[in-house]
């Protein structure tokens, strides 16, 4: 096991890993990168063959018994340390805002965690969207800070704040924050109708869909443009309904 914890490889090439398989996703293959909020939720996603992993925010807060948004930094950066640990794929940590911390800080905060990815959201601690540009600066530190050993996916939250023409909102921002050294951009809750024209205007740039109940096939998320799926706390939604559902029977039944 490496130094940061990480199982195999040094951070620069588990990074260049991540990297390579956002690469080059032909249309109907998105890359699919499950949300596991503990070891054991990570263990069984590597174990079903997941190439890379992707902590949410949320799911990992609601297993560690806080709100979503709630989370105390250490606690976030401790379980997602813990996740790294368990598995020896690639992982990438929803951070969501960064914590208030500077570039450099968080950067060298996530390294400890040994994950080689972060997820971060435009969304300030006031829950109002953050100034596009003064963002895009601050992600540019964090790109500065990390060099290559950092796969960054910048989050576009125009969507749920509800920001009038998302379209063009999404891909104002993911521009700019692409300029900056995202990686990849993730307008969250953007509708499978709306992905043929953020892929149109984002050219190569990997492109992040949420995916949810009742919603289209991965495959069909790909055509539509989609480079890659997460699924917010979803999956431990409905890991969570299966324990409900098998805690009622016990009670109920007596036996399993």
């Amino acid at each position: 096991m490496s130094p940061n914890g990480a199982k195999g490889g040094d951070r620069t090439t588990r990074a260049a890993d991540l990297r390579a398989l956002h690469r080059d996703r032909s249309a109907g293959d998105p890359l699919v990168l499950p949300g596991p909020w503990d070891a054991v939720s990570a263990r069984a996603f590597e174990a079903a063959g997941f190439p890379a992993l992707a902590t949410p925010s949320a799911g990992v807060a609601a297993a560690l018994g806080y709100e979503d948004g709630a989370t105390p930094a250490a606690e976030m950066f401790g379980a997602v340390a813990r996740i790294v640990r368990a598995v020896s794929v690639p992982v990438t940590a929803d951070l969501e805002g960064g914590y208030g911390l500077p570039a450099a800080e968080l950067v060298e905060r996530v390294r400890e965690s040994g994950a080689v990815g972060v997820n971060l959201e435009d969304t300030g601690e006031d829950r109002e969207l953050k100034d596009a540009r003064a963002h895009a600066e601050w992600l540019a530190e964090v790109r500065a800070a990390a060099g290559p050993e950092l796969f960054v996916n910048a989050r576009v939250d125009v969507y749920i704040r509800r920001v009038p023409d998302p379209v063009e909102a999404a891909i104002t921002r993911a521009r700019l924050y692409a300029e900056a050294g995202a990686d990849c951009v993730y307008p969250i809750a953007a509708p499978p109708a709306d992905l043929p024209a953020l892929r149109a205007a984002l050219g190569d740039l990997p492109l992040n869909a949420l995916a949810g109940p009742g919603g289209p096939p991965f495959a069909e998320l790909g055509r539509l443009g989609a480079t890659r799926i997460t699924f917010g706390d979803g999956l431990l939604l409905r890991a969570s309904e299966d324990l409900s559902a098998m805690a009622t029977k016990l009670r109920e039944a007596g036996a399993l």
